[in-house]
């Protein structure tokens, strides 16, 4: 049953304040709606994103602390920058965005269970043919080994999932991820949930307040280039 102040959203209806977002589970805000580009882009220019199993109805969350990576503030360590001087991987953007959605949902899929349904998939897809949605492959001897993707709205780069098939492979493309960025001016990639592993990446916790506030100066920023190409290969990368 829901909760009394849980809002239940029609298609189209417009998201609730994020105040009224729920302590437990962090962050749940809403119920239902839809997935189109409309409403994803409202959605994301907001601080709200939507994660659910396939068995449920799209869910709605605005979590409070925030994971936030700055741009400037990507910790490299030792034994990764070896590895990107080895200059073993081979990089694009945005050539291969399905095979990177679905290998994502694969991966989850094999360790817990996925919230990248075929309804998310198609939703984003069609963001991405928008020019909105961006994705970042890594290659190994022609092979896809690993990779992310997310949405980028103004300066901001909101990531969804990553993968990797080998060891490192998802690091060396939040790597790619943050050179590009960094490049095009964008100010802040949005991780939503934190992870020892993206802390590990220099990510850090902010509070709601203080998320929204970066993001109402960023997601209107037009600086933030559209040019999402890559150096070919890694070792580019330094």
């Amino acid at each position: 049953m829901l909760q009394p102040h849980l809002r239940l959203l029609s298609p189209g209806d417009d998201f609730p304040p994020t105040s009224e977002a729920l302590d437990y589970p962090n962050g749940l805000l809403a119920v239902g709606g839809d997935l189109t580009p409309a409403s994803l882009t409202r959605a994301y220019s907001r601080g709200i994103f939507p994660w659910y199993q396939g068995d449920e109805p799209v869910l709605w969350w605005s979590p409070d602390p925030r994971s936030v990576l700055f741009p400037e503030d990507l910790h490299i360590s030792r034994s990764l920058r070896k590895i990107l001087r080895r200059d073993e991987f081979q990089l694009s953007c945005d050539q291969r965005f399905r095979a990177v959605i679905t290998a994502c949902s694969d991966s989850r899929q094999e360790l817990e269970g996925t919230w990248i349904t075929s309804e998310m998939c198609e939703a984003y897809c069609e963001m991405h043919r928008r020019g909105m949605a961006h994705s970042i492959e890594v290659y190994q001897k022609g092979h896809l080994v690993g990779g992310l993707y997310g949405l980028a709205l103004g300066g901001a780069f909101f990531g969804e999932s990553m993968f990797s098939r080998v060891t490192d492979a998802s690091k060396v493309a939040l790597v790619a991820l943050v050179h590009r960025l960094r490049q095009s001016r964008f100010r802040l990639i949005d991780c939503q949930v934190e992870s020892e592993h993206l802390n590990s990446l220099g990510a850090r916790n902010l509070s709601r307040l203080d998320f929204e506030r970066e993001l109402a100066q960023t997601v209107g920023d037009e600086a933030a280039s559209n040019d999402w190409s890559l150096p070919p290969s890694c070792g580019g990368l330094l």
